[in-house]
């Protein structure tokens, strides 16, 4: 594509802005990228297993090659957020896929897991670059009256990746070793690079300033707040392949039916969490969601603990469990992020980074906290140790935004 647009160009309601009804189909476009990188994060959640057996390691070590990806990301992603403001958008994004493309291919390659894990720690890496170039792509195509939604749509590639990418991981896995799963995420992100390539024209914003707007805005708590949501969330669902041998005996592809709940239920938790921060009820749904990630580890422990043949009631309560923990989760996501907008407008970019990385840090804690427990003392205390994490977080929710208005 011969023309560009700049950040400025959406913000004045430039030739590229989309004023049509319908969003471009650049943003759907831009989606693929987070698409690609969600389920990259996660795509062999489901084979820790045989992964581990392989490898030679245990399962919680397994579970860390997960880990070591959303911490490199947590890390990386503000000083990433604020380098890649300085460059064009599309080429950012096109080199991180194309990174990503061979890194992936070496992951397959790699047959030891210190190489593995140092691989896992560089996608992380290039996946914190992508996040913030293809936000920022997408808020400069659309007018200002739509840059919720484009947002909204870029982010919902991560849903999608739980709804769909994750699962497929599972499948392939399960009918070619775990060692495919490298070789699909390869290719979603080979497919968004074809994708971006034809379909998004080059993006050239001005470069943010440092901190702006952040400092005394009062924004600590809300990045706390997503640490702790997404920390009691994944110190369950990093696990969720060998919690669900233990409780209902499948494995393999079948997880991946439980992991497409994940896709339904943050689905539902983006609608009554969007919905809630429109009505000004946003303290009352995060203290709910809280709440909801509390009660979905009861279940998990109630299953673990009931022991037995696993039947119609098992199944149920298990995968009433997994819904239930993804709609409180993302149910939190846009009341945390419409506050964030709020408190620090001239710096919303380098906020939504910084909770980006209050994200990968809780996924991280997660990960490693439930990798230690189930090493160390079973299944069981995970979710403990989740359902503690949630009501804790209800808890400081409630003492450090007390009815603060949206």
């Amino acid at each position: 594509m011969s023309t560009g647009v700049s950040e400025g160009d959406g913000s004045q309601g430039g030739p590229q802005a989309d004023r049509a009804p319908v969003l471009n189909i650049k943003i759907f476009v831009l989606a693929l990228s987070t698409f690609a990188f969600g389920s990259g994060a996660f795509i062999f959640a489901g084979l820790l297993e045989p992964m581990a057996a392989e490898l030679g390691v245990s399962v919680g070590a397994a579970g860390q090659l997960q880990t070591v990806y959303v911490l490199t990301s947590a890390l990386l992603g503000p000083p990433l957020a604020f380098l890649v403001g300085r460059f064009e958008r599309k080429r950012v994004l096109l080199i991180a896929l194309g990174a990503a493309v061979v890194v992936n291919l070496a992951c397959l390659m790699t047959p030891g897991y210190g190489a593995l894990l140092f691989l896992r720690a560089l996608l992380g890496a290039i996946g914190a670059l992508a996040g913030p170039a293809a936000s920022a792509a997408a808020s400069a195509l659309v007018p200002p009256e739509r840059r919720g939604s484009a947002l909204a749509i870029v982010m919902g590639g991560m849903t999608v990746a739980f709804l769909m990418g994750i699962p497929l991981g599972s499948v392939v896995g399960a009918a070619f070793g775990w060692r495919a799963t490298f070789l699909l995420s390869a290719g979603l992100s080979g497919f968004a690079l074809a994708a971006i390539l034809i379909f998004v024209p080059r993006v050239s914003p001005p470069a943010p300033g440092v901190g702006q707007g952040l400092r005394g805005a009062g924004v600590m708590p809300l990045f706390i707040a997503t640490f702790l949501a997404f920390g009691a969330n994944m110190t369950i669902t990093t696990y969720i392949a060998p919690i669900l041998r233990l409780q209902v005996e499948v494995t393999g592809a079948g997880v991946a039916a439980f992991q497409m709940l994940v896709g339904v239920g943050s689905l539902l938790g983006l609608t009554l969490g969007g919905r809630a921060a429109d009505r000004g009820a946003g303290s009352l749904s995060v203290t709910l969601g809280f709440v909801g990630l509390a009660a979905a580890a009861a279940l998990h422990g109630l299953e673990l603990a009931r022991g037995g043949a696993p039947g119609l009631l098992a199944f149920g309560t298990v995968g009433l469990a997994v819904l239930v923990g993804s709609t409180a989760l993302f149910s939190i996501l846009p009341v945390i992020q419409t506050r964030l907008i709020v408190k620090a407008p001239a710096s919303a970019p380098l906020a939504l980074a910084f909770n980006g990385s209050s994200t990968s840090l809780g996924q991280a804690f997660g990960g490693g906290l439930g990798g230690a427990l189930l090493s160390q003392t079973g299944a069981l205390s995970v979710t403990f140790a989740a359902g503690i994490l949630a009501l804790g977080a209800a808890a400081f929710w409630h003492v450090t935004q007390p009815g603060a208005p949206n």
